[in-house]
Order: structure tokens, then sequence, then C-alpha cells
């Protein structure tokens, strides 16, 4: 039965295997890593060393507000409670334009861009009339404007197109297949962009696989060490918990920030252990 999973495991890792593109399929069927106990472990663990990352905390309330009956998780009362000054649900395209300027670059760089965008261009039909080069100064301060002002231009006549307004609300009454087969009808709205709507503006339980993620989710060995983002993100949404998927996304990401021994760039195929680093995902600890 090893041997078994150990050939499926080379066949999948191939070169001529291609990337599976529904969320059902497992491209690792023989790695039986993360279990919920450990999913929940390091949940608990970084939300003690962390807290919960106050940027996420009103998407967050969102998901609490709209579960039917509410989660009774420990922490949901206080998260639904607590005041992060911003109660308002931010539209769907609002959503996706921010995730786009948020690529490559810094939360503070994309926050300024996204803001910048918005005093000069109230409204989305203000962005789409702009001129290309007014939006790219517009956005400018986040970092590949001419590549980022075309996705946003796409978008945005894509949509006009085809639903005759600028507009996505209609999103929230699709399956996530249909969500996710919209939204990647958009050039340069990628699968991590994909799924940060999903997860974020449309309270879906999905998991998306950024940089920081990645690089934990492969050092805890969550994944086989050989593996890419399209399939660790594939993976991951199978063996994760969908009630921890969102909490454990957010804290995943900002451990990745702070620590990074965790990341360990370009050492990918290293465990972490305790005596390499003393945050809470050394393996004995997550293992243990």
């Amino acid at each position: 039965m090893q041997k078994t999973c150990k050939r499926k495991q080379l066949q999948l890792d191939g070169r001529s295997q291609k990337t599976p593109k529904s969320t059902t399929e497992e491209p690792y069927p023989c790695h039986h890593r993360p279990t919920a106990e450990e999913c929940r472990a390091v949940r608990d663990k970084l939300l003690a060393l962390h807290g919960f990352p106050p940027e996420f905390l009103k998407y967050r309330r969102h998901r609490l507000m709209k579960m039917e009956p509410f989660s009774n998780e420990a922490q949901s009362e206080s998260l639904i409670n607590s005041d992060d000054g911003d109660h308002k649900e931010e539209s769907v395209l609002d959503g996706l334009i921010k995730i786009v300027l948020s690529q490559n670059t810094t939360e503070l760089n994309s926050q300024k861009a996204f803001a910048s965008l918005k005093s000069v261009f109230p409204t989305w039909e203000d962005v789409y009339a702009a001129e290309t080069k007014s939006l790219e100064n517009a956005i400018r301060c986040g970092g590949l404007a001419p590549r980022k002002a075309s996705c946003i231009k796409n978008v945005l006549s894509s949509l006009h197109e085809r639903k005759g307004k600028l507009c996505l609300e209609y999103l929230r009454d699709l399956s996530v297949d249909e969500i996710k087969s919209e939204l990647s009808n958009f050039k340069g709205v990628g699968p991590k962009t994909v799924a940060c709507v999903l997860m974020f503006n449309l309270q879906q339980d999905d998991f998306p696989v950024d940089t920081h993620v990645f690089e934990i989710a492969r050092a805890i060995g969550w994944v086989p060490a050989v593996a890419d983002r399209n399939k660790t993100y594939l993976h991951l949404n199978r063996r994760i918990p969908n009630e921890l998927k969102f909490d454990l996304n957010c804290l995943l990401y900002t451990h990745g920030k702070l620590c990074r021994k965790c990341t360990m760039k370009g050492s990918s195929q290293k465990k972490l252990t305790s005596k390499d680093c003393s945050c809470p995902l050394s393996v004995n600890v997550v293992e243990g």
C-alpha cells in the first residue's frame, strides 16, 4: 500500500501531470497532514502568540454575523463585540480591486494605492471612463502600476460589457464553482485572488495560499517538499476543516510576516525544529 502511494505521488509530481483544476481533486492523496487536530492546535498557538490580526477583524465579524447559529468557538463573542471602527461591509468589487492592488507589495503601500485611487476616482464609473495613464498615476505608490491598472481596466470593461453595470454583488448568489468561473474570466485575476475574494468578501470556506502560507505549510510538513502553490491550495482546502480555514489562514499569513525563521526563504525543503526556531510552529510542538 505504501509503495502504491509513493508511485501515485511520483506520478502526481511529474512534469507531465497537469495541476488539477477542480477543488474536489486531491493532488497528494497519501499525504495525510494536516489533521484537524493539528490545524486546531496551530490556530490556538498562533492566536495566543499574536492575537487575532486587527486588519481582518471586520471580515471575521461579517462571517460570524452570517452564521446560523453562531459558532461555539470561545473567541466568537469577543470578536463580534470588538470594535475595529469599521462595521460597513465593503462591496465585492472593492474587495477584488483591493486584492489586485495588494499583489507584490506591502500592506501599507496597497492601502495607500487604494486610498489614492478612491480619492482621484470616487466611483468605479469614474475609473472606467478614465485614461489608463491617469489610473496608473493614481495607484503608482502601490508598485507595478501599469500591470495593475491594466487588470482593473479589464475587469471594469468586461463587467460593463457583460452585465451593463460595474457591480459584482451578483456573485453572492452563485455557488463556489460558479464564482471561480466568473472571476477567472477576468484577465489578470488568478487563483489566489479568486480565493481571497471567496474568503474575505463572499464569506465562503476557502483557503488562499500566498507566499507566507505556502512556505510555512512546506516547512512544517503539511504538504510534500516538492509541492507547488497550486497543489498546496488544493491539498490544504481538502485537509483543513471549513470552520478553521478563515482564522488559520489569517494567522498563518500574519505569522509568516512576523517570523522570518518560519518562512526560511531559500530553504523550503528544510523542516522546522525546536533547535532552529523557538516559535510555536516547531515540528516537535506541532506533531507532539
